[in-house]
């Protein structure tokens, strides 16, 4: 059976095909897709361009087809999962009311403040379980309700990025869980909208669609988009765990009880997986989340700034020299340089949409005492080491709130390809690190589109089909002294 799963991340997205063998337990990539995705500034707002996106999921489909039809087959489902966070209201007639601001927009800042005026932060935590940051939905949608938008009293209804897709592709309103989680308005025991901070907030109730679970068939694609692209076969749309990470965690073959996850993108998403949320004070002071999983699990969490700040970095440097680092030759030019006892909180509000990332660091080291790096490799070094170090920070305070020891780390998605990084994260944490795969979204978005038409039945066997089916690399961690001092430094510099 063909799958086709399109993972939508904030500087690309892909479309992924892939055959499933029930047989053997494997999943076989056939062919895949990509596109640049960027976010678009217009004046002072930052918006995404979702039509762009729609646009090439249809030519996907029309492709792909194209590609199974060659197989004598035909693709059995499609599946939409996406970064978290951001939404687009539609009215009545089912359109979208004004253009998707993206979750890096400055209409959030300060809005925290204003929210905790209304309710407490605690309070909050309680009701949610999910990690204070600016870009959550929550602050998103009350900075609506600040400035009197519009938009927000002739909404009909309220989707997440892949609900949009979906309702396009067939004409039905729902918003999956696993992404619904991430909003911060959901109830993480009920698994439903958290009906009472809504009303508190004074957000319309009557806008947030029903949720369901990862592995629902939502409904065969709509015939006039099949027209359209002039096709004739039924496909049905199946919703995966439609939040990125959630898809990504669920294809992390080596996590277990004693073994967290990073799955490595534009954010670091380092946690464990849980049967039930972790809610009390310690996790809120140390602002951990607890997010939806597949298979009733919990993925309690934190985020870090990831590959974005190398990215920006990249994108700072082309446009003001003309030079296109690829990822091994950052690699080269920071193996080339020691230890540097210059760092940055990768977490730091600075880093979050800054124009110029560059200078933003060199901002950064200059509020803190720093000096400023002496060339592009000290400046990439500073940033690999630094994200290693809060890294291991994250890795206390999990070892901290669950009682456990971690003795290892799954690493997935893209930064898993990263073998200078993967192997600095094994010897600052003293952890064995398994590295792979690196599209688990795509992969975790198709097996659990699978798992909605009963190919799958458990986590366990789920994650079967990716040991089956993807060599996994290991890190052996070689600790020093040396990583010890700059350890200590690195908690004296920035965390305190």
């Amino acid at each position: 059976m063909y799958f086709l799963g399109y993972d939508l991340g904030a500087s690309s997205y892909r479309a992924v095909l892939a055959e499933i063998d029930e047989k053997d337990r494997k999943i076989r990539v056939i062919e895949t897709l990509r596109w640049p995705n960027q976010i678009i500034r217009v004046r002072d707002r930052l918006y995404w361009d979702l039509l762009e996106i729609w646009s090439n999921i249809k030519y996907g489909i029309k492709y792909f087809s194209g590609v199974v039809r060659e197989r004598n087959s035909h693709i059995t489902s499609i599946g939409v999962d996406s970064w978290g966070v951001d939404f687009v209201l539609i009215d009545r007639l089912g359109e979208p009311v004004g253009l998707p601001v993206s979750y890096r927009d400055p209409r959030t800042i300060n809005i925290m403040e204003e929210v905790f005026k209304k309710i407490s932060k605690e309070k909050i935590y309680e009701m949610t379980g999910i990690q204070f940051m600016r870009i959550n939905t929550l602050y998103q949608l009350y900075s609506m309700i600040l400035r009197k938008d519009p938009k927000i009293s002739i909404a009909y209804k309220f989707l997440m990025i892949p609900d949009l897709f979906h309702y396009w592709l067939t004409n039905k309103i729902y918003v999956e869980y696993t992404n619904a989680s991430t909003t911060q308005l959901l109830d993480p025991w009920r698994r439903k909208w958290h009906e009472e901070l809504i009303k508190i907030l004074g957000m319309p109730i009557d806008i947030f669609p029903d949720i369901i679970e990862p592995g629902t068939v939502i409904d065969e694609i709509d015939h006039k988009i099949l027209d359209e692209i002039c096709l004739r076969e039924k496909i049905v749309v199946t919703a995966p765990a439609t939040h990125d990470t959630a898809s990504a965690v669920a294809a992390a073959p080596m996590v277990r009880e004693d073994t967290i996850y990073i799955s490595s993108g534009t954010w670091s998403l380092i946690g464990v997986e849980l049967r039930n949320p972790l809610i009390n004070r310690k996790a809120f002071e140390y602002n951990f989340t607890n997010e939806g999983g597949v298979f009733s699990t919990i993925r309690f969490l934190k985020n870090v700034q990831g590959m974005w700040i190398i990215e920006e970095v990249r994108r700072v440097i082309k446009e003001r020299e003309g030079i296109e680092f690829s990822y091994d030759e950052i690699n080269r030019i920071v193996m080339e340089k020691p230890l540097i006892r210059k760092f940055i909180d990768p977490d730091h509000e600075s880093f979050i949409s800054p124009q110029d990332m560059i200078q933003a660091i060199n901002n950064y080291l200059e509020k803190t005492g720093q000096e400023k790096p002496s060339d592009y490799g000290e400046l990439f070094k500073i940033i690999y080491q630094s994200l290693a170090f809060k890294y291991r920070v994250v890795i206390n305070y999990i070892e901290d709130l669950i009682g456990k020891k971690i003795r290892e780390i799954n690493i997935v998605g893209g930064g898993s390809r990263n073998n200078l990084l993967n192997k600095m994260i094994a010897d600052v944490s003293g952890r064995k690190v398994y590295a792979g795969p690196e599209e688990a979204t795509s992969i975790g978005n198709i097996l659990m589109q699978a798992k909605g038409l009963g190919i799958i039945r458990s986590l366990e066997e789920l994650r079967e089909y990716v040991k089956n089916s993807f060599q996994i690399k290991i890190f052996e961690p070689e600790k020093t002294d040396e990583y010890e001092e700059y350890y200590d430094l690195f908690l004296k510099k920035i965390m305190i």
